[in-house]
């Protein structure tokens, strides 16, 4: 039998806790999170061109399909929140947006407004569907790497993704495939016109849309493409510029830990104050721009505290999810990373539980 969930249009009413991203929402999938101790999760949609993260659930016939033109309907969207309930679960929204659901907005090609209708509708359809969020990102795609490697060693010979500047050759010219030049002026001014299209839509439908930032962060433009959320000012500014409640933060501490002489528990209390954290991205690693690796959670010799992070986030009254997001590969792990995922989600909510001890003086 189901364990019976709150409803995720009460998730206001819940503690801080953890969650996991998928792209299946397979029975087996499913039924991993609920075993590890996860009550929510995001699903990371099926891009038909092309998937940033795979997972071997990436082809398979229980997962959301969208791109640009192509939007799960209100039934599709209610069947996966209802498979994520079976489960004992709560479908909290989803994951983030492909870079084909929205680069002509970003660049303003011919073709943006196609792509805005598409996210409006999809906006209107995740509400409708009783699923609270939709995470998004504004980077480009394939101008240069995420990740410069994919195999870097961590403790016990694990395996990390670490991505270093020097790696790439002439990272600052235009590259073959961007047209022209763009400033950044230009692109602010088409974000702008993008929030102001979309965000009375999200209040309508009573979904919050969160910012995930430019990874790696820092540098203003690479590739020939100025990269707007790279540090804590320009969220700042993507806050201020159409302010609205139901436009956030998907909070990333490992991006912004990636910043340099940027402080995690600062950057929370900044945001977190104003209400502005949607859920939070507890990813950690070694090093900032211009050089970093990802690592475990755990790892003593990360950018920070994950207990500090913990109590902060309490401090400013987040009540939202905590996704552990990328993991490095340990042995006999699937391409999913469930050892991986399942050691993360084990500590964070060891690290949760001793902060409420903590709090409740025990």
């Amino acid at each position: 039998m189901a364990q019976e969930q709150t409803p995720v249009s009460e998730q206001g009413s819940l503690p801080l806790r953890t969650g996991l991203r998928t792209r299946t929402l397979s029975d087996d999938r499913l039924a991993f999170c609920r075993q590890i101790g996860v009550e929510d999760v995001f699903v990371d949609h099926r891009d038909p061109r092309g998937d940033v993260f795979e997972d071997e659930g990436s082809h398979d016939d229980e997962t959301i399909v969208i791109d640009e033109g192509v939007v799960p309907s209100v039934s599709e969207l209610v069947q996966a929140r209802r498979r994520a309930e079976d489960a004992g679960l709560r479908l909290m929204g989803i994951q983030s947006l492909s870079y084909n659901v929205y680069g002509k907005i970003m660049l303003g090609k011919d073709g943006q407004d196609r792509q805005l209708e598409t996210i409006k509708e999809l906006i209107r359809n995740v509400g409708q569907a009783d699923i609270p969020i939709l995470g998004y990102q504004w980077n480009p795609r394939g101008v240069v790497p995420m990740r410069t490697s994919q195999s870097v060693r961590l403790r016990g010979d694990a395996r990390g993704r670490a991505f270093d500047i020097d790696d790439i050759a002439e990272p600052y010219e235009q590259a073959p495939e961007v047209e022209r030049e763009y400033t950044e002026e230009e692109l602010w001014d088409n974000y702008e016109r993008f929030l102001e299209e979309v965000l009375p839509v999200a209040e309508e439908a009573g979904v919050r849309l969160a910012l995930h930032p430019a990874d790696p962060p820092t540098v203003e433009q690479l590739g020939g493409i100025p990269r707007l959320f790279r540090n804590v000012e320009a969220f700042e500014r993507a806050m201020d510029l159409v302010p609205s409640d139901n436009h956030g933060l998907k909070l990333c501490l490992g991006c912004f830990s990636e910043m340099p002489e940027t402080d995690v528990t600062d950057v929370i209390e900044r945001f977190g104050e104003s209400d502005d954290i949607v859920f939070v991205h507890f990813r950690d690693v070694i090093g900032t721009w211009p050089s970093f690796t990802e690592t475990f959670v755990d790892d003593e010799g990360s950018n920070f505290d994950p207990l500090e992070a913990i109590e902060a986030l309490q401090d400013v009254g987040f009540d939202g999810v905590v996704v552990p997001d990328h993991v490095p590969d340990v042995v006999g792990d699937t391409e999913w990373g469930h050892r991986s995922r399942a050691h993360a989600v084990s500590y964070l909510n060891g690290l949760l539980a001793c902060s409420r001890r903590n709090r409740d003086g025990a």
